[in-house]
């Protein structure tokens, strides 16, 4: 396990933060995740940088908080890996951070069956096939207005992109001018009013793992207005109380498509569930750093198999296969 952690932070460091010598970088983490922090230092040392430990034990859910309350907190510092629990990547700082220049990677390494985030096969997804296959689907995004997504289970739902800039991550901060996630999706900020319907949920549930049964989720003027009572529901709805932002958190903040071919939505991992080919998410909550001008005290996605997605009319998604590449591209 050693060795495969040991390589899942020459990934990260060398290929994704792509540090350079003589270069800082700042390491935000906690206790609890040691191994992967002294595995991401022996990296950047043998690279001839620096990197520097930020310990934030006690925030949890209000580490986003914490750090837009503190917009300066990465100035000093060439890169920034956001190693914590949480992702950071929708804060204040980090906004400030990509703006001066620098780059930061949102790397949250939660996991809900206590294999180390390092070691997940994931991350050996192709930076150059995922480049490509994102390419040619913010293409169908250009000028669009509306996006349209149905299950078989029952999801229809509708969301306005009209103005909005897609987006996507792969890891690799270069290929995000700065700013990266570890997942592998492309993402795009709904208008944060217009998306209305209903999701039936058959996926994951971010940060608290793989649905028990299909939850039906009912979202009206951008907004969760209603999750079906059963016990996958009520787990959700449990976890969003602890955010105490109960009007915030559940505006659909963002629109995402899984692209990791290497990936499986088990629950296991959110990263990995979200960055799953064949899925897509919603996420929840703060999207300031994602082209969107909402606002709260965090962010989560529910992901969901299997859609059939249409872009102002245009399929781009059958059943969870993409229908706007070459057949060559999943090679």
């Amino acid at each position: 396990m050693e060795q495969a952690i040991q390589h899942g932070a020459n990934i990260i460091v060398k290929d994704w933060v792509r540090l350079r010598t003589r270069e800082r970088l700042l390491i935000v983490s906690s206790l609890n995740y040691a191994a992967e922090v002294q595995a991401m230092q022996t990296t950047a040392k043998a690279v001839g940088a620096t990197a520097e430990v930020l310990l934030l034990d006690d925030l949890h859910e209000q580490v986003g908080q914490y750090f837009d309350e503190r917009e300066d907190a990465f100035d000093p510092y060439d890169a920034v890996i956001g190693a914590t629990e949480y992702s950071l990547i929708t804060t204040r700082a980090v906004k400030r951070a990509v703006q001066r220049r620098h780059r930061f990677l949102s790397l949250p390494l939660s996991t809900n069956n206590g294999q180390s985030l390092l070691s997940y096969d994931f991350l050996n997804m192709s930076l150059p096939k995922s480049r490509i296959m994102a390419s040619i689907i913010m293409n169908c995004y250009q000028n669009a207005s509306k996006i349209h997504v149905t299950t078989d289970l029952g999801t229809n739902l509708d969301f306005t992109i009209e103005g909005r800039t897609p987006g996507f991550f792969n890891g690799c901060c270069r290929d995000g001018n700065g700013l990266a996630s570890s997942s592998v999706e492309v993402y795009v900020a709904p208008v944060e009013t217009e998306t209305s319907g209903t999701l039936i949920l058959d996926g994951s549930m971010g940060y608290i793992g793989v649905v028990s049964s299909p939850v039906r989720v009912e979202l009206q003027h951008g907004k969760i207005v209603d999750i079906e009572d059963n016990e996958s529901g009520r787990r959700l709805k449990q976890f969003l109380q602890r955010f105490k932002d109960p009007e915030d958190m559940v505006v659909a903040a963002e629109f995402g498509i899984g692209l990791n071919t290497h990936s499986h939505c088990d629950g296991n991992c959110y990263i990995e569930d979200e960055s799953t080919y064949g899925t897509f998410h919603i996420g929840f909550g703060r999207n300031i750093a994602l082209g969107g001008v909402q606002d709260a005290t965090g962010h989560f996605d529910l992901v969901t198999h299997d859609p059939n997605i249409y872009v102002d009319n245009r399929m781009i998604m059958d059943h969870g296969q993409l229908t706007v590449l070459e057949p060559s591209i999943y090679i």
